[in-house]
């Protein structure tokens, strides 16, 4: 259940007290298995356990989790391709005449409706939580686009939820560029062993990337004086997390270390009180890692929905 990256949006307290009725809301939006002609669905499974009687919602405190989960047949449009043509030059062949435009659309809708059903599916799985507390939103994921689109499930479950990207007061390539060049690092943070360097000059300049390095180096400190500056940087948060920090504030490769995993125990009873214990330890580390980041950077929570 832990984490393994970190993509936040934020929203105000007002939509705090609506986030008491997700579970409720979440019961007309569960997964259902996909179609025969259907290319993929999507909807909500629970986040712990398994069976239509399972809860769609998990929580712990002022943190709430959701899972949305997809199927999604998998059909290669090459495969498709080869299908269409082999039986446009079979028409070619047999009745010696050109396929033309309109009759060779009908013939590919022939071909899906005949290999969808076929296909396999791969189903996917996305988790996020609620803070409400905080007003936080996490998710987690490094994909900008699937945070949208776990976002948007929660939004047509809801009908409304009004959670926006961060808007940072303070610049992160700046700020983190100056931590590496010059240590300057906030009280609890220390440098890992990644980085990767642009040139802020233009989209296509030159890049830079470092792992197991040291990154007091003079080869690190070479490319920052040729102009480069730090647009994902690993990082270490009070011997308790190390997690590469993107210039975009989005947290990957988020590894939670020992001293923070021998706190669960082996000792549950069962999966339920498993699950609570992870998800427990889950949020209260990130909460603090968080709550550092919007002083860092200046992450203000909206005032009003």
């Amino acid at each position: 259940m832990f984490f393994r990256n970190l993509t936040l949006f934020r929203f105000s307290p007002a939509i705090s007290n609506d986030l008491d009725r997700l579970d409720e809301a979440l019961g007309d939006h569960r997964l259902r298995p996909c179609g025969p002609l259907e290319m993929g669905t999507k909807g909500f499974v629970p986040p712990v356990g398994r069976g239509d009687e399972a809860p769609l919602t998990h929580a712990v405190k002022a943190c709430t989790m959701v899972t949305v989960g997809g199927e999604d047949k998998l059909l290669p449009g090459s495969v498709v391709n080869d299908e269409l043509q082999r039986r446009v030059q079979k028409i070619a062949e047999e009745e010696g005449r050109k396929v033309g435009g309109r009759e060779r659309k009908r013939i590919k809708e022939d071909v899906l409706n005949e290999l969808v059903p076929r296909a396999f599916i791969r189903s996917s799985r996305q988790r996020a939580y609620v803070d409400k507390k905080n007003g936080w939103l996490v998710l987690d994921t490094s994909s900008r686009k699937s945070a949208e689109n776990t976002l948007t499930q929660i939004r047509e479950a809801l009908g409304s939820f009004p959670a926006v990207p961060l808007a940072p007061e303070e610049g992160p390539r700046v700020l983190m560029t100056d931590w590496l060049a010059n240590g300057n690092l906030p009280a609890g943070l220390a440098l890992g062993d990644e980085v990767e360097l642009r040139d802020p000059a233009s989209a296509t300049g030159a890049i830079a990337k470092c792992r197991r390095q040291d990154l007091d180096g003079e080869e690190v400190k070479e490319h920052l004086r040729n102009g480069k500056q730090v647009f994902q940087l690993g990082l270490t948060f009070d011997e308790r997390m190390s997690f590469v920090l993107g210039e975009d504030l989005i947290v990957r490769k988020l590894k939670f270390l020992d001293v923070v995993t021998e706190e669960l125990g082996d000792s549950h009873p069962d999966a339920a009180a498993e699950a609570d214990a992870t998800f427990t330890l889950l949020t209260l580390e990130v909460e603090r890692l968080l709550g550092k980041l919007e002083e860092w950077f200046g992450l203000p929570r909206p005032a009003e929905a």
